[in-house]
């Protein structure tokens, strides 16, 4: 069963200020695809600096980016490919997700969502912390550009996978259904 890995960085507190989104989708057990978009938030030009110092993404950055709305039929057909989405910390990314469609007056796609760190946090109880960095040190798993929505989403899907591996589970489903991880409808 497929899933689709998903991040957010916001250019400030609010939820309707996604100013990048990242998409990675799992399709047979590896991640086949991955693409990421700089977004002009509706606050633009207002960053809260230790968002920019968290992520690096500038108001200039996105200047000449689309909206959310704008970009929303491109990033539609990549949720419709996957009933599940999986995020690190998926209580703030499917807040941001939820806002920014109700913003441009979108609907939620139909589908369930699952929060990496709560399943990792399961798999590997053991470890310090479960920060997406450490995850991602302890499994070998190249983060290159922390924090930038492409790359966090491809190491969720690769954390994803390997607990899915850790358990045994030929799909999310089953690892689900096993008590590794707490789904819930993204419609919710």
């Amino acid at each position: 069963m497929p899933f689709l890995a998903l991040d957010f960085e916001t250019a400030t507190s609010d939820a309707t200020s996604a100013c990048e989104i990242g998409v990675a989708l799992v399709e047979a057990g590896r991640v086949t695809a991955s693409a990421g978009w700089l977004i002009r938030p509706p606050q633009w030009p207002a960053f809260h600096w230790r968002n920019v110092e968290v992520h690096g993404i500038t108001p200039q950055d996105v200047a000449a980016a689309p909206t959310f709305t704008e970009l929303w039929p491109e990033l539609g057909r990549w949720f419709a490919a996957a009933p599940t989405l999986v995020a690190h910390n998926a209580a703030f990314d499917v807040r941001v997700l939820r806002a920014t469609l109700a913003l441009g007056q979108l609907a939620v796609p139909a589908g369930q969502y699952a929060c990496s760190v709560q399943f990792a946090r399961r798999v590997w109880p053991g470890l310090p912390n479960h920060k997406l960095n450490s995850l991602c040190q302890h499994h070998g798993i190249g983060l290159t550009r922390h924090h930038r929505a492409e790359d966090d989403a491809r190491a969720c899907a690769e954390i994803t996978l390997r607990a899915l591996a850790a358990k045994g589970a030929a799909s999310f489903t089953e690892f689900a259904a096993n008590g590794h991880a707490n789904v819930k409808p993204l419609a919710g």
